[in-house]
């Protein structure tokens, strides 16, 4: 098998031919351009399980992090065991994941989970204001309620963050993807098929036995006094556009009373929690609520209800790495892996399937990149290029010379991405992202006044503003100093494969500032600094994007991870893993305890030099 494996996976290490992007000069390979944008390779698979889709290297690492005994136990797999799994993988794999997940068992076991909460506690803090909780893409779980014939084996059972998914993933893949994909039409539920996001704190805690994802700041919450009187998971089904989110599921009417209800009830107003896309979700909600054409609160709706935003880790730009995962099906975490993961990739959802998933879940298109050249530069260059930087971020999707007809004959910009995303697209995909999103920047304050009626624009900050709430105190807090996707090379795919895309990551190239076809900047290893960053400590100090004069806070928080934890410890900066950081939730307890006014701005990187060279411009009174 292995001799089978090496011929239809080429070897990444193998260098491709002369890596020469279009009407560009090759890197030096001997002397990387921009080293800090390195990171060591054992690290580099380490969040497979979470991104990675049918991946088999992701199945088996998840399966480790189940707390269990020696003899690894897969609930509800059935048939499937382990033993079978074991049988195919190199020896090397299986020792790795074995040393991997004993220092997994030894954290968990040697943590304090409420060690921030009953530190917060003693200094004589406690529960005060209403605590509500808005997840990010992929953490909350969705579960089957459909009662057809092919739904019934699954009824109740969670088709996304539970092993009843890897079961179904493996044995039954087809049934799986008919009830995980939208319809392609309607942007909803297909004919036959029912599914719905998890509700309570067990929606967000965990994404599969052994993983945490909000199960940290619940148990400090939990310290200080909270319970589900006082605190709330507002989980959604991730995979609607937001727009549908209320059409399918009232997603923002039972948001919308459940906060006036706890305002009612408490006589404080809330604080509101988001993370990742959650930050979106919450950004869009305060257009909907205020909105005539949503919930008709009013524009003092936030004014009245809201306290503070507390927005961990926000894609409020999108993220660059969404390009590449629904325009191929794949991102720097598929380019990374060996030749084998690979093929077990492969062999569970190819390439082309996965795009097709990715398309079929609108929600997951929120995240494209926003703000277009002006944010992310075209190809004479990008806010974030650095000083001695040959190639620059701003030639977004680059393609070698010599290629064959499948591929452009020019380098994109994120902007030329775009456009080819679209272009390239199936009308239902292209009809449901134009109706949902939009990417554009508005340059003066009547535009963003007029776009307070059009429901495309609520996700956009650059297009739409803040809510009218002096009182409302922002807190933004995200991860820098992780190498974070910000460009890619393309090739055509391989010769004789059977796929419908028509380009793929160009893995066999490593070079200079090139990671197996990917190119790194700064982040927290999912989103882009850019977008964590600019609206917080520029966009929103214009006027046109922040009338009211809204405060906002921001803390970076650097990446110092612990060398041999596997989720970093309590000072990872992670774009996940930071949910568990401890500062961070020492910052949310506080803010809970209406003591916000003590958190003080930490900037440490470069986002506001890089702000300032984006190309949105203040207005003449502003």
């Amino acid at each position: 098998m292995a001799s089978t494996l090496r011929r239809r996976v080429p070897s990444s290490d193998t260098p491709s031919e002369t890596p020469t992007p279009r009407d560009e000069s090759p890197d030096n390979p001997e002397k990387p351009k921009v080293a800090h944008h390195h990171r060591p390779k054992t690290r580099k698979r380490r969040n497979t399980a979470i991104f990675l889709l049918g991946s088999l290297f992701g199945i088996i690492a998840a399966g480790f992090f189940a707390k269990s005994n020696d003899l690894i136990d897969f609930p509800e797999i059935g048939e499937l065991s382990m033993d079978s799994f074991l049988d195919v993988l190199p020896a090397g794999l299986v020792k790795d994941m074995r040393e991997l997940v004993i220092g997994e068992r030894d954290f968990v076991e040697s943590y304090d989970a409420f060690s921030v909460g009953l530190k917060v506690r003693s200094e004589g803090l406690e529960a005060h204001h209403p605590m509500v909780m808005v997840p990010g893409v992929i953490s909350t779980g969705l579960e089957s309620w459909g009662t057809s014939n092919v739904s019934l084996p699954y009824f109740r059972k969670r088709l996304w963050g539970s092993w009843s998914m890897m079961r179904a993933l493996v044995l039954d893949k087809e049934t799986w993807k008919a009830h995980i994909m939208l319809d392609k039409k309607t942007g909803l539920d297909p004919p036959g098929i029912k599914l719905r996001a998890a509700q309570g704190f067990d929606a967000t805690d965990f994404f599969i036995t052994g993983y945490w994802i909000w199960n940290k700041i619940v148990e400090n919450l939990a310290s200080l006094g909270y319970d589900p009187i006082n605190s709330y998971t507002a989980a959604y089904d991730w995979r609607l556009a937001y727009q549908n989110l209320e059409k399918r599921d009232h997603y923002f009417t039972r948001l919308k009373t459940h906060i006036e209800l706890a305002v009612q009830v408490q006589q404080k107003k809330v604080v509101l929690t988001s993370h990742s896309m959650g930050s979106q979700v919450v950004f869009y909600f305060f257009h909907w609520v205020a909105s005539k054409h949503g919930g008709q609160g009013g524009d003092d709706w936030v004014e009245k209800h809201i306290e503070s935003w507390i927005n961990v880790s926000g894609c409020m730009l999108g993220a660059v790495k969404d390009v590449s995962a629904i325009l191929s099906g794949e991102m720097r975490d598929t380019a990374q892996l060996n030749a084998f993961a690979v093929y077990g990739l492969e062999k569970f959802l190819s390439k082309s399937e996965r795009a097709d998933i990715f398309r079929a879940m609108p929600g997951m298109s929120s995240m494209l990149p926003i703000g277009g050249s002006a944010i992310w530069g075209d190809l004479d260059g990008a806010p974030d290029d650095q000083p001695d930087q040959e190639h620059s971020y701003g030639s977004f999707l680059n393609f070698r010379t010599g290629q064959n007809w499948t591929t452009p004959d020019r380098n994109f910009t994120v902007d030329d991405a775009m456009n080819y995303l679209l272009d390239t697209s199936e009308d239902w995909y292209r009809d449901q992202i134009t109706g949902s999103y939009s990417w554009g920047v508005a340059q003066t304050t009547a535009e963003v006044e007029a776009n307070e009626d059009d429901p495309r624009k609520w996700t956009n900050p650059l297009e739409t503003r803040l809510p009218l709430a002096p009182s409302l105190k922002i807190y933004c807090f995200y991860g820098v100093g992780k190498p974070t996707e910000r460009g890619y090379y393309y090739r055509p795919p391989e010769p004789g494969s059977l796929t419908n895309l028509n380009m793929t990551i160009d893995t066999g190239l490593t070079q200079g500032m090139v990671d197996h076809g990917v190119i790194m900047g700064e982040g927290d290893g999912t989103v882009n600094l850019m977008s964590t960053g600019y609206m917080c400590n520029h966009g929103w100090q214009m006027k046109r994007y922040n009338p009211a004069k809204a405060k906002v806070t921001v803390v970076e928080m650097p990446h110092e991870p612990e060398r041999f934890n596997p989720r970093g410890g309590p000072n990872t900066a992670d774009h996940v893993d930071i949910l568990g950081r401890q500062n961070l939730n020492e910052f949310i307890l506080k803010i809970a305890a209406g003591r916000g006014d003590t958190i003080e701005n930490h900037v440490i990187s470069n986002i506001r030099e890089y702000a300032a060279k984006a190309k949105v411009y203040e207005e003449e009174d502003e």
